[in-house]
């Protein structure tokens, strides 16, 4: 493969910067760029470990002293020969180090090449590989830990046992038809009935929590809603830490949707601050209004916001119609650090008291959030994560109840065979594995030495 090099930092300002390097030949482009403060060359220098030296630009001018390291294959991230560059963080020194580096003879990687080619190489599976970019973009502390166990392989580890029993039942049946004259003892039903049993139950549980995995990865999209000047901005403020939205006693000064993130109970909610909502004769607002409605619909969790400190309204009864809509409502009575003079709550889900002005009560919400959208009653690396994994696991688990119910039915085994080839090819996407290669060589396992 062609000897590839990129940036593996962010083009910012910062203290230290890395350029990555990977592929045969690396460590002698290398060597035209750097030189050991010892002497020497940078590609006999003592693997993994730091080497001080002079970062040469495309003309051979120093450019850096920085600190560079070789990692040879194929015990290295790629599983070929790879090497690193920590350089001081301008973006300029990395940007004249990576040009040095085309000038001789790298070229620029493609978005993910570095993690492809641990793949085709070996190092790492389709799930790993999807983990490392999972871990870069975690945003909570659950979503890091999930996909840190899946880089170290937690979901293949979940799904081979399912994989293998599979390949038994499907390496059985072929050895039995294809070398009839070989004493090979044939799957017995309850045998079989027994692994896809097992089987189902995994499948099932992986994709009972998919969507536990989906809100880890990507948050639940919350709607604030409630009448014009009930708190709802300051609630948003107060959740993100920051003034993110203007607040003022003025009615109707949000018109149109705010969106920002906060980590409320472990769990990443996109807030939405919605135009309160009420009749209005004003045509920026009244848009603003139709907006909050629409947010409503396609949030998984409204959190509506009444003021206590006000007797009830009809515009309150409307935004408890429109907060109605999504799965899930939380029902805030705010500004309890006035009198209360609200005596009526929607039954639409947990009702608590707060002030977003004083952030009184916020630890409760925090509570209720949680146990809405649990994340951490499936062990750490085992929640599916992306559309792709589901849809994958899906079809397994389709394709292994067919084979359960050919098995039940007294079907002839290629019916069985039939599905629980499906289901292995489903779960081999999963991991990026072979299953024909995987067959082929269980198959011939069983035979006697020399056959």
């Amino acid at each position: 493969m062609d000897v590839i090099a990129a940036i593996s930092t962010a083009n910012a300002l910062s203290a230290i910067g890395i350029v990555r390097v990977s592929g045969e030949g690396c460590f002698a482009i290398c060597d035209k760029i750097f030189q050991p403060a010892g002497g020497g060359l940078f590609s006999t220098a003592r693997p993994r470990e730091m080497t001080l030296g002079r970062l040469l630009d495309r003309n051979g001018k120093t450019i850096d002293s920085c600190l560079a390291v070789r990692f040879p294959g194929p015990g290295s991230y790629t599983g070929e020969d790879c090497a690193e560059f920590h350089c001081h963080g301008s973006p300029v020194v990395l940007r004249e180090a990576l040009e040095a580096l085309f000038a001789a003879g790298a070229r620029q990687a493609g978005r993910g090449e570095f993690t492809k080619r641990a793949f085709l190489n070996g190092r790492m599976d389709l799930s790993q590989a999807e983990a490392v970019i999972d871990l870069i973009e975690s945003e909570t502390v659950q979503a890091a830990h999930n996909a840190v166990e899946q880089l170290g392989g937690a979901l293949r580890r979940r799904i081979e046992p399912v994989y293998d029993g599979l390949l038994e039942i499907a390496s059985r049946f072929y050895a039995v038809v294809d070398y009839p004259d070989e004493d090979i003892e044939d799957l017995g039903r309850e045998e079989a009935l027994q692994t896809l049993s097992r089987a189902e139950g995994t499948l099932s549980a992986l994709l009972s929590a998919a969507g536990r995995g989906r809100v880890l990865r990507q948050g639940v999209s919350t709607a604030i809603l409630g009448k014009p000047n009930v708190g709802k901005s300051s609630l948003l403020n107060a959740l993100v830490g920051y003034d993110r939205a203007i607040v003022t006693d003025v009615a109707g000064t949000t018109r149109d949707t705010v969106e920002e993130k906060a980590v409320l109970g472990g769990v990443l909610l996109r807030l939405i601050d919605t135009a309160g909502i009420r009749d209005t004769g004003d045509a920026v607002e009244c848009l603003g209004v139709e907006r909050s409605r629409r947010a409503a619909e396609r949030a998984e969790l409204a959190l509506l916001v009444l003021d206590g400190s006000r007797p009830l309204s009809e515009e309150d009864r409307a935004a408890a119609e429109a907060a109605g809509r999504a799965p899930r409502v939380i029902v805030l009575r705010n500004k309890s650090d006035l009198p209360r003079q609200l005596d009526w709550t929607p039954d639409l889900g947990p009702v608590l008291d707060i002030s977003a002005r004083e952030g009184t009560g916020l630890d409760a919400l925090e509570s209720v959030v949680a146990a809405l959208f649990p994340v951490g009653e499936v062990s750490a690396g085992e929640l599916l994560t992306n559309a792709r994994q589901t849809d994958a696991v899906s079809r397994a688990l389709k394709a292994v109840q067919g084979a359960k119910e050919a098995l039940l039915g007294g079907l002839t085994p290629d019916a069985v065979l039939s599905d629980a080839e499906r289901a292995m090819n489903a779960l081999g996407e999963i991991t990026g594995s072979t299953m024909r290669e995987d067959l082929t060589a269980r198959i011939f396992e069983r035979f006697c030495v020399g056959k």
